[in-house]
């Protein structure tokens, strides 16, 4: 039985790393001979075709519910219900609509929206509104986030901007909201959007800077609901039993052992149940409930049994689980706890049983953290040791006694406002400990490398006195300081980054680095932070040599201060100084200013009549080997006719499209006189900008330039001076990405 669902285990996983799903006369098959194999008892491949074949039918139901391209940027009038838990931010509200409808167009079952500046809006509410819809899509990095996956996990369909609405009928069942809106109104030492997110699993009322306090410490965990709470919870309420059964206080003609893993899991669910009952709660409701089931019943079959089956479980009922790193990391974390305590002879001490789990998961996640690409924080051994017993034995049962006694006058207020006091000063740990020791970004790894580090953690898991464990140590950090394989001599490597409507590219020889342009930062939204400083560090990038910003514009200097905050940089230049930072130091653009590294040569160009703004963007050539690199910021006409005027203005094989193909650059003389043979175009898709003009886009097909469109194939990697083709990010297929165009 065992080796049948560990098979349908490895058949539900391998669809996260299917590159495309099979024809559904391919599924069909596969579940037909699934089922026929079942009476010649070959169960691990019955099993596995089974797991596989529910896991792309299910996922290719997602598939087909999302928006029809055909629909992609229109805006139409619909009528939905708001569900979930509405968003508040500073420029407006987020939220989620089902049951969606439109005159004349099907639309997908779930939708997320936002509404710049729009009214309070509750969950339950109906309502019309004026939405233009966007296929569900996102920014795609090499070993970036992947927007795109995360929504199809939580089966959105679609998002949109909302222009204008009504409400057609008001809130109803919407206690959650409810309850939210009174946890928000309490006096809880300026953390109530904390206690929120514990109580109700709510974290968007949370500031931008305690969100990174806790990526920094390791201690995310703690402030979501997930596994620990529930499990939490159950354990009180199991242990309460089991205490009274004890001392002779419990019925005798109660069974004492069933009635508590009973009413634990009943405390479990009604703890899911106020947390909306999202995947994450629904996996650990699961986990949860077969552990008690397995202390009531099976504890012959060991702790595996449990978490194999609570595997099957979540996946069997959500197969697109597989697509979210929480779900990697909660089974990994579990895992690695019973690999750890299980064989051991003997029981540790307090404080062992206290400090090493904090240890063994921070070396067993290790592996799976830079499998993820996700930040590891240093920091998160010592955190947990004090924050987990802090949340779990005195901030949460405030949190949820307060929440439960609201309506009793005085006493649940005054609970919640002893909650949030222990929540602010353990924030204020947290907040000092980040300072000293930030979330560290590894570079990427190889494959190879990667493995070795696997063996070393597993290692280092294994009791004290297994031969050869301390040999783990070096194994493990192999991962941490891999050899790195630098650009060639004469060449350089180019990234341009996919930010939205904005631009960012890094340019690399062999010992230097160069940024030109940061990215968009708008209000606490900044993509400097969120996807170029990470780009540098998985580039094993540890400190800029220059920084160029092509002119003060939000969406090309914006994130460049999140950036120097991360990493040193030696030298800012700018094409204009005024509305930076004052920090940056940033030097003017100087006309003719050329520079060799390591067989590259770089040289600097602006406009000396522009007065300020786009025609005031400082242009950069490179050349590596004969081949040339212009980018050229947000030049219009006026400053592109100056430019054919420069020794500069020769053929290019790369052109970064002036001010990201506007009907206002790209003129016909410039781009005839630089024939350029490939363009690079950043932009967001489907922008309100209408980048890039379709009159420009005609003159560069009429020249036979190949297009690189960030909207279109995300970020591109190129080696400047192989005159090879460039990598683009989405080549790389996934089954749920779009097929290049």
């Amino acid at each position: 039985m065992k080796t049948g669902m560990f098979a349908l285990a490895l058949g539900l996983l391998a669809l996260r790393f299917l590159p495309a799903l099979p024809a559904t006369g391919w599924l069909i098959a596969m579940l037909v001979l699934a089922l026929m194999l079942l009476p010649f008892r070959t169960y691990p491949v019955a099993f596995f075709l089974m797991g596989l074949g529910w896991a792309c039918l299910s996922a290719q139901w997602a598939l087909d519910d999302r928006l029809r391209p055909a629909l992609d940027g229109q805006t139409r009038w619909l009528e939905g219900r708001v569900i979930g838990l509405p968003q508040q931010t500073a420029s407006g509200v987020r939220f989620e609509l089902a049951d969606s409808r439109s005159r004349n167009a099907r639309l997908p079952t779930r939708m997320r929206v936002s509404w710049h500046g729009g009214p309070a809006v509750r969950s339950g509410e109906r309502w019309r509104l004026a939405v233009t819809l966007k296929r569900a899509s996102g920014l795609l990095n090499f070993h970036g986030f992947d927007h795109e996956a995360w929504l199809l996990a939580q089966r959105v369909g679609a998002t949109g901007s909302v222009k204008d609405g009504e409400r057609l009928a008001p809130a109803r069942h919407a206690w959650r909201d409810t309850l939210r809106q009174r946890l928000l109104s309490v006096d809880a030492w300026g953390r109530e959007a904390g206690l929120a997110a514990l109580v109700l699993g709510d974290g968007s009322g949370m500031a931008a800077e305690d969100w990174q306090v806790l990526q920094d410490t390791g201690t995310v965990h703690l402030l979501v609901i997930s596994g620990q709470h529930i499990g939490l919870l159950a354990g009180v309420v199991y242990g309460m039993v089991a205490l009274l059964a004890r001392y002779g206080c419990w019925p005798r003609t109660w069974p004492w052992l069933p009635w508590a893993c009973g009413l634990a899991f009943a405390a479990a669910l009604g703890y899911g149940l106020l947390a909306g009952f999202g995947v994450p709660v629904q996996r650990a409701c699961v986990m949860v409930g077969l552990v008690l089931l397995w202390r009531l019943r099976f504890r012959h079959l060991g702790f595996w049994w449990p978490l194999l089956l609570a595997l099957d479980g979540v996946l069997v009922l959500e197969p697109l689980a597989s697509l979210q790193p929480g779900f990697w990391l909660s089974f990994s974390a579990v895992a690695v706890l019973i690999f750890a305590f299980g064989g051991r002879l003997g029981p540790w001490r307090v404080w062992q049983a206290w400090t090493r789990p904090q240890w063994l998961i921070a070396i067993g996640l290790f592996p799976v953290l830079l499998l993820l690409g996700l930040p590891i924080s240093v920091s998160a051994p010592l955190a947990n040791l004090v924050a987990v017993p802090w949340i779990s034995l005195v901030v949460l049962p405030l949190a949820l006694l307060g929440t439960v006694l609201l309506r009793v006058p005085f006493v649940g207020e005054n609970l919640l406002w002893l909650a949030g006091g222990a929540l602010a000063g353990l924030f204020r740990g947290l907040a000092w400990l980040a300072g000293q020791v930030p979330a560290w970004i590894p570079a990427e790894v190889p494959l190879v490398y990667w493995w070795v580090s696997l063996a070393g953690a597993l290692l280092l898991l294994l009791p004290s006195g297994v031969p050869l464990r301390l040999l783990g140590w070096p194994m493990l950090l192999l991962a941490v300081f891999p050899p790195r394989e630098l650009v060639p001599h004469g060449r350089a490597e180019v990234v341009q980054l996919d930010v939205g409507q904005g631009q960012a590219l890094i340019l690399r020889t062999r010992h230097h680095t160069l940024l030109y342009d940061a990215g968009l930062r708008s209000g606490a939204f900044d993509l400097g932070a969120r996807v170029v400083l990470p780009a540098l560090k998985k580039l094993g990038v540890e400190a800029l040599d220059l920084m160029v910003l092509s002119h003060a514009d939000a969406d090309h200097a914006g994130g460049a201060a999140a950036v120097a905050r991360g990493v040193p940089v030696k030298r800012v230049v700018g094409g204009e100084t005024e509305g930076l930072p004052a920090f940056l130091r940033t030097q003017p653009c100087v006309s003719g200013e050329r520079w060799t590294w390591d067989g590259v040569s770089f040289e600097l160009w602006q406009w000396p009549d522009a007065i300020a703004g786009n025609p005031k963007s400082c242009v950069l050539q490179v050349q590596a080997n004969g081949e040339r690199l212009l980018l050229t910021g947000d030049i219009d006409r006026d400053a592109e006719r100056a430019f054919l005027a420069s020794s500069l203005a020769v053929r290019t094989d790369w052109l970064q499209a002036p001010h990201h193909g506007s009907r206002s650059s790209s003129s016909r003389p410039f781009l005839q006189r630089l024939a350029p043979t490939s363009v690079l175009i950043s932009r967001g898709r489907s922008n309100a900008f209408g980048h890039p003009h379709p009159q420009v886009m005609q003159r560069y097909e009429a020249l036979g330039s190949r297009v690189y469109d960030t909207a279109e194939q995300g970020a591109v990697r190129l080696q400047l001076g192989t005159f090879a083709p460039p990598d683009v990010a989405r080549s790389q297929r996934r089954f749920w990405r779009e097929a290049l165009p």
